[in-house]
């Protein structure tokens, strides 16, 4: 049954267009600029790089439960499908609320950080242009794009892709090329400087630098083979994106030196990287680094706004959502329905933050990315756990690939989830007792999704009955459209 109205979207993203999708919502410029002097300053220092590739390991082992996961759903539905999947139907429910509050709540961080650091190059170069303005500007492009087919926002992600990784791999060259080996210290490996002081916060922030990389099981049914592209690219995701953390800061290291860049990072934070910029590439590689920052902003808020739109899409097919958020352009094969309430939220919310004056980096990045980050990192760890969920159930499955892969993958991202936690305030920068509370809204959220499936059992079971059903590998027959028993009972 469709709730939509239309026929299902011809498949039209191969494997490239869905990796650029994910690896933009993970902004690798903007973790590089934003992330990694502080995992350097207050992390183990000289041993981030290792954190990265552990972080990677641990995501790789996460992906292959997850690959089974996404086979299984056809690649779609995200965290949502596949916890229905692996536990049932009411801690689904509980993750699809979580997953559409906290990739919402990413955009809307994002969507300040883009005003706040455009405007920032502006007036690096003598323009004042205000944050609301250039967040604006960001948000209607956004609008505009995720508006359209999902394969144009896909060629505009990989040309802001390849700018943003071309401008660090020309850094990285350059580094090598002045110091040589000298460039790749081994001590960031050693054991002692890998586990040093700190450790805990280095892993935190390699964590949640991989955000979004998931999100590739919300585009199935855009796939031209979502079976064999989804776990592709989510494969290819994270070897990419933990390879590059893990190089890039591995030579920042050598480019400042490891017993050195705890201090410098410390007093230099954000400009760390322009800094670096400036000494290997001259003053038009600085300039380009801070342009190329800006798109990397730009292009995340594309990728999890579309990732936000899709989770409000599956959410509204099952009824959990008013229904009209279900409907496919007949055209553009998008949710422009959902696309157009996410941009709507995300305005208002920028613009109340605008409204009060509070500042668009402080106030309103730090808090709304610091949740959606953690919110999106505890999903990772349910989404292990229902894959587990899902080997005790059938009594058979594969012993890597269903049992120690996601049991390892689960492991590390609980651990994240008790960092981030226990770090929250680190995380957002911001001393807020408001802020620091936040968190709470994650479990509030899933208790009222629980809540809500409770009722829908006892009180609509033939609509309970077909949640997460459209996206599993058997799914249960759907009654007629003209069942009295789900007449008027879509909206209620």
């Amino acid at each position: 049954m469709s709730t939509s109205g239309s026929p299902p979207a011809s498949g039209r993203l191969g494997t490239g267009h869905i990796l650029f999708l994910i690896v933009a919502a993970a902004a690798p410029l903007s973790a590089m600029v934003g992330t990694v002097p502080l995992a350097f300053a207050f992390g183990d220092g000289a041993g981030v790089p290792a954190a990265f590739l552990f972080a990677g390991v641990t995501l790789l082992c996460f992906s292959v439960g997850y690959a089974v996961s996404a086979r299984r759903t056809g690649g779609s539905g995200g965290f949502y499908a596949s916890v229905a999947d692996g536990l049932g139907r009411p801690p689904a429910v509980a993750a699809g609320y979580v997953a559409l509050l906290s990739y919402n709540c990413a955009t809307i961080g994002l969507a300040g950080a883009l005003g706040y650091f455009t405007q920032l190059v502006f007036a690096a170069h003598g323009l004042t242009v205000s944050w609301e303005w250039c967040a604006a500007v960001g948000l209607l492009l956004t609008a505009v794009l995720g508006y359209r087919e999902i394969a144009l926002s896909a060629r505009v992600l990989a040309l802001l892709m390849l700018g943003e990784i071309g401008v660090l791999a020309a850094l990285d060259v350059a580094i090598l090329a002045r110091h040589g080996l000298h460039a790749l210290p081994t001590d960031s490996f050693s054991p002692h400087v890998a586990t040093g002081h700190g450790v805990g916060v280095s892993l935190m922030f390699a964590f949640v630098s991989f955000i979004g990389f998931e999100s590739a099981s919300l585009y199935g049914k855009e796939a031209k083979d979502p079976r064999r592209s989804v776990p592709r690219a989510t494969y290819a995701a994270v070897v990419l994106i933990a390879g590059f953390y893990a190089l890039t800061s591995w030579l920042a290291v050598g480019a400042v030196g490891s017993d050195k860049v705890r201090e410098v990072a410390g007093k230099q934070m954000g400009d760390l990287f322009f800094v670096l910029g400036d000494d290997f590439l001259g003053k038009a590689g600085s300039t380009g680094l801070q342009i190329l920052l800006c798109t990397s902003l730009f292009a995340a808020t594309l990728a999890l706004h579309s990732a936000a739109n899709r989770y409000a899409q599956v959410l509204a097919e099952d009824g959990l959502l008013p229904g009209g958020l279900a409907a496919e352009h007949p055209r553009h094969r998008s949710p422009h329905r959902a696309s157009l309430a996410q941009s709507a939220l995300t305005t208002l919310v920028v613009a109340g933050f605008a409204v009060a004056g509070l500042d668009p980096y402080a106030d309103l990045t730090t808090s709304m990315l610091g949740l959606g980050t953690l919110g999106i990192v505890a999903l990772q760890a349910l989404a292990a756990l229902s894959v587990l969920g899902l080997r005790l159930r059938s009594g058979s499955g594969h012993w890597w690939r269903e049992v120690l892969a996601p049991l390892l993958g689960f492991a590390g991202l609980a651990a994240s989830v008790w960092l981030v936690v226990g770090n929250f305030d680190m995380l957002t920068g911001s001393p807020s007792e408001v802020i620091a509370a936040l968190p709470w809204l994650l479990p509030a959220v899933a208790l009222g999704g629980l809540l809500y499936a409770a009722w829908l059992r006892s009180a609509r079971p033939l609509r309970y009955r077909l949640l997460g059903t459209r996206h599993t590998a058997a799914p249960v027959p759907e009654p007629s459209p003209a069942s009295p028993a789900l007449s008027g009972d879509r909206h209620a």
